[in-house]
C-alpha cells in the first residue's frame, strides 16, 4: 500500500460513521475519487457513487463496500446526568464496558466513558446487555448533560486504529471502511486501465441496519453485476469457534464466497481474475446467505448477479477488529482486474 492509499485508509478510520450518520465519511470517500471518476454524486440518504463510463454496449459493474459502522445512540438522559444508550447495528455490549466513547452532537463531540462496576463489587461475569449500560459524561445532573447533548445523538468508541506487527491493522470500524477503501482502489485501478465496461464504485449507507442503502442503489443503477466487499471471519486465533465458519486466516488472501447469494459466473470470473493477477484466494461457504450488502443487491430489480468478496478479519464488531493489509490490497487488485476485463466474463447469467 502506497502512502496515498494509506492516508486514505487511515482518514476513513479516523472519521466516525455510525449507521444513519455516515455523512462525514462519505464526503471523505468521494473526495478521494475526485479526478479519478468521470462523475460522482450522492442520493437522498447519502449513498456515495462514482462512475467511470465505458462503451455503450459494454456491461455495467459495481464495486461496493458499506460506509457505516456499528455504534450506539443516546436513548435517554436520566436526571442524574447519565446517558442510557441504544444500539446502532450489532454492537457488542460484552466489550463495551470500561471503554472511552465519543458522542457526536451538532455542536461537536462530547467525551464519555461506559461505566463498569469495579471487579471487587461484581458477583459474576454475566454477559452485558446494552439496556444495562450507562455512559458517564461527567455531568452533575440531567440538566447539565442535556445542555451538551440530546436524544438521538450517535455514539462511537473513541479509539481509532493501531498498527500491529507485520502489516496488521487493528481498530474500530474496519467493518467496513476496508471494504469501501478496496472498492475505491479497485475502481481507480480499473479506471486507469480504460476498460470497455462502465464501472461504478459505491459506498453504501445503513448496511449494519439491514442493507438498506444497497437496496436503494441497486434499484437506481440497475447494473449487470455487483461485487460487494465486506469483512469475513478469520478463525485463526486461540479458542476460535472453527465449527461455525470456513478455514479463513489473516494473510491468506481475499475470500470468495460460494453458494446462495453468490452468483456462480461472478465467482468464477473473480477467481480467474485473481489467478491472472497472481493473487492467492480463500473460499468460504455461504449456503444460506452472506448477511452483507450482496444479499440486498442480488434481489433488487428482479435479480442482479452479485458476489461477496471478503477481507479476512478477526474480532468483528469490537473496537479491535484486525486485518492484514496485504489481504486488503490484494482485494483491490482483484476488483480492478475483474472490472478491467468485465466484458470478457459477461453475460452474467446461470447456464442451463
Amino acid at each position: 500500500m502506497d502512502s496515498r492509499g494509506q492516508e486514505f485508509l487511515t482518514g476513513l478510520l479516523e472519521t466516525p460513521t455510525p449507521a444513519g450518520y455516515e455523512g462525514p465519511g462519505q464526503r471523505r470517500w468521494l473526495e478521494y475519487l475526485d479526478g479519478v471518476a468521470d462523475e460522482t454524486w450522492t442520493d437522498a440518504y447519502g449513498n456515495a457513487i462514482a462512475v467511470s463510463r465505458g462503451e455503450p454496449d459494454a456491461p455495467e459493474v459495481v464495486l461496493t463496500g458499506h460506509g457505516d459502522e456499528v455504534g450506539f445512540i443516546v436513548r435517554t438522559i436520566d436526571d442524574d446526568g447519565f446517558v442510557r444508550p441504544g444500539r446502532i447495528g450489532g454492537v457488542d455490549a460484552t466489550v463495551s464496558r470500561g471503554q472511552h466513547v465519543r458522542i457526536h452532537t451538532e455542536d461537536g463531540p462530547v467525551d464519555g466513558v461506559v461505566g463498569q462496576h469495579a471487579i471487587h463489587l461484581r458477583e459474576d461475569d454475566e454477559e452485558a446487555d446494552v439496556s444495562e449500560l450507562w455512559i458517564d459524561v461527567g455531568a452533575d445532573d440531567g440538566e447539565a448533560a442535556r445542555d451538551r447533548l440530546e436524544v438521538g445523538d450517535p455514539i462511537t468508541f473513541a479509539s481509532t486504529y493501531t498498527w500491529l506487527a507485520d502489516g496488521r491493522l487493528a481498530g474500530r470500524g474496519l467493518d467496513d471502511r476496508v471494504g469501501t477503501w478496496a472498492a475505491a482502489e479497485g475502481f481507480r485501478l480499473a479506471a486507469e486501465a480504460d476498460p470497455a465496461a462502465t464501472v461504478y464504485a459505491v459506498s453504501t449507507v445503513q448496511e449494519e441496519l439491514g442493507g438498506r442503502g444497497a437496496r436503494m442503489v441497486g434499484f437506481d443503477l440497475e447494473p449487470d453485476a455487483v461485487v460487494a466487499v465486506d469483512v469475513g471471519h478469520a478463525l485463526d486465533y486461540p479458542g476460535a469457534p472453527t465449527e461455525k465458519g470456513s478455514d479463513v486466516e489473516l494473510g491468506g488472501g481475499p475470500v470468495i464466497a460460494r453458494g446462495s447469494t453468490n452468483h456462480p459466473t461472478l465467482s468464477r470470473a473473480l477467481r480467474s481474475a485473481a489467478a491472472d493477477a497472481d493473487v492467492p484466494i480463500q473460499l468460504e461457504a455461504a449456503g444460506t446467505g452472506t448477511s452483507t450488502d450482496a444479499d440486498a443487491f442480488f434481489t433488487a430489480r428482479g435479480g442482479i448477479p452479485s458476489q461477496l468478496v471478503s477481507v479476512p478479519s478477526r474480532y468483528m464488531h469490537t473496537p479491535v477488529e484486525t486485518v492484514d493489509v496485504a489481504d486488503l490490497t490484494d482485494v483491490a487488485t482483484v476488483l480492478g482486474a475483474f472490472a478491467e476485463r468485465a466484458e470478457e466474463y459477461a453475460p452474467f447469467a446461470v447456464e442451463l
